[in-house]
């Protein structure tokens, strides 16, 4: 398994992550049972960072983690590099808003401490941004949560590579979180270059296009199952047949490479820069090998060529968010 720095000066943590949102039932039903073996595996194959928010599940995700650190008694220090996300408020009905004042991010994260059974996150990120505030004054609160001992660093998810810069300038930023992969690669329009500029780690999460780069890519039946993906351009007809036909050449490619799909995807992602770290989500102990292959998997130039030639920029039918979906993104291409 690959070691990058996480942010300026930060620790060495795996190249490859876990995201754990799937920890909850967002992409299909899973147990706590099933994501402990998930964990589990994840430190077998030399995996230390997992990803998680306050808003998966309501608080299911941290609650999933800090039950399985709590059964490794003294020996979870220092097992993981955590993150959490806060800032993402949601109603009695479902409806969404965002909060970035100094008393709901302190707030939040004093509760996803207590979920997760530790002192102190290695990354805490403002989930999305909240325009009552400028980019400057949440710079000075996550700062205040550095120096409290509560944060040992501070991210962004989604945010423009205009409004990274700005951050820094109060504080280093150790990570900027945002949807990369062969699928989406809007990152290299900016922010990708920014954040090897400043040192800060981007974060790629969706790595394998929402198991579309993967060997075994959704079902028409199992998008109908997801709130998220039913409403997803990408994943709608006519798109979606579409999509699913182009991505059979790249299966078709990790093949003959002799690996998966995922593995090629995350060898892709990481080959592109430094600065990536990659947090696939999974439900599945026997995907997570394939995702943590990625993580080792060397590839030529040749290799990279032919990768890109496969799926070449701009391949994928519709965009990777519907309206609503966009609502909290920096969009900045």
């Amino acid at each position: 398994m690959q070691k990058r720095i996480l942010g300026p000066g930060g620790p060495q943590v795996s190249a490859v992550g876990v995201g754990a949102m799937s920890f909850t039932d967002f992409y299909g039903p899973t147990t706590e049972e099933a994501s402990h073996a998930v964990l589990a595996a994840a430190l077998d194959h030399g995996i230390d960072h997992i990803d998680t928010a306050n808003v998966y599940g309501m608080g299911l995700s941290e609650k999933v983690i800090g039950s399985f650190l709590a059964k490794q008694g003294k020996a979870k220090e220092g097992m993981f590099r955590i993150a959490t996300k806060a800032s993402i408020k949601r109603d009695a009905e479902g409806r969404r808003s965002f909060d970035n004042s100094a008393a709901h991010l302190e707030a939040e994260l004093d509760a996803s401490l207590k979920k997760l059974g530790v002192d102190c996150v290695d990354l805490f990120y403002v989930h999305r941004r909240d325009p009552s505030f400028t980019i400057e004054e949440v710079a000075e609160t996550l700062a205040g949560l550095v120096k409290a001992g509560k944060t040992r660093g501070i991210g962004f998810s989604e945010i423009a590579p205009s409004s990274l810069r700005r951050a820094a300038m109060v504080h280093p930023v150790t990570a900027v979180q945002s949807e990369y992969s062969l699928s989406t690669r809007s990152p290299e329009l900016g922010l990708v270059q920014t954040c090897e500029a400043l040192g800060t780690s981007l974060v790629a999460f969706s790595p394998v296009g929402r198991g579309l780069l993967t060997d075994t890519p959704p079902t028409a039946e199992s998008v109908a199952g997801s709130g998220f993906l039913k409403a997803n351009p990408r994943f709608q007809e006519p798109n979606f047949s579409v999509n699913l036909k182009i991505t059979d050449a790249f299966r078709a490619l990790a093949a003959e490479l002799g690996t998966s799909a995922a593995a090629l995807s995350i060898a892709w992602l990481l080959h592109v820069s430094p600065a990536v770290i990659a947090i696939p989500g999974t439900r599945s102990v026997g995907h997570l090998e394939e995702l943590a292959a990625g993580g080792s998997l060397e590839l030529s130039d040749a290799d990279v060529a032919r990768i890109e030639a496969t799926l070449p920029v701009g391949w994928a039918h519709g965009d990777r968010y519907n309206e609503a979906q966009w609502v909290g993104p920096e969009r900045y291409s």
